[in-house]
């Protein structure tokens, strides 16, 4: 079962600043909808109080966890140790997004080196958290991060940027216009 903890304690905070990826999941309220995992590369998290976390979002192909995050606020992150002594580690709680449009996102975006593809802030009031053992993840060695985001980006002008996400992350693929989509309106 794991042991479940009402904040993230200064050991949990020491093991989550070490991970080079965190995941995070995220479904709509509907049960033929589709359940979200995604993978979170660079150093876009930031633990903002023991109960408070926050990630830069960076552009991609699609933008669920943006829409399950209007419709339900629920989300979960997860963070697995690929070296070191096993653990896995998990945050629940709600959460909302921040866009580049809205007064939040001056006081938010200081929290981060502002990277380029930058579309969102994900911020999340933890209400849960739970480890367990994490014996059969196995080992990986980090190699370093991808920049082919950071080239793709740098390669489009803000109207192209603006035409992708309005075409790739205004609706989820179970139909919820996320918070981008609803500023195109």
């Amino acid at each position: 079962m794991g042991t479940v903890y009402s904040s993230i304690l200064p050991k949990h905070e020491e093991f989550i600043r070490k991970q080079r990826i965190f995941f995070v999941g995220s479904a709509p309220l509907t049960a033929d909808g589709h359940v979200n995992i995604s993978p979170k590369g660079h150093d876009v998290l930031r633990i903002l109080s023991s109960n408070e976390v926050a990630y830069l979002d960076l552009t991609g192909s699609g933008n669920e966890t943006s829409a399950h995050l209007k419709e339900n606020g629920r989300i979960t992150f997860m963070f697995l140790a690929f070296e070191g002594p096993p653990m896995i580690l998990r945050l629940y709680g709600s959460g909302n997004v921040i866009l580049p449009s809205t007064p939040e996102w001056t006081d938010m975006a200081k929290h981060f080196d502002i990277l380029p593809g930058a579309r969102q802030i994900i911020h999340a009031k933890i209400e849960t958290v739970k480890t367990s053992c994490g014996f059969s993840v196995p080992f990986y060695s980090y190699d370093g991060e991808r920049d082919t985001l950071q080239k793709w980006t740098n390669n489009k002008s803000e109207q192209d940027l603006e035409e992708y996400r309005k075409k790739k992350n205004s609706i989820s693929m179970d139909g919820i216009v996320t918070p981008i989509g609803e500023s195109f309106s």
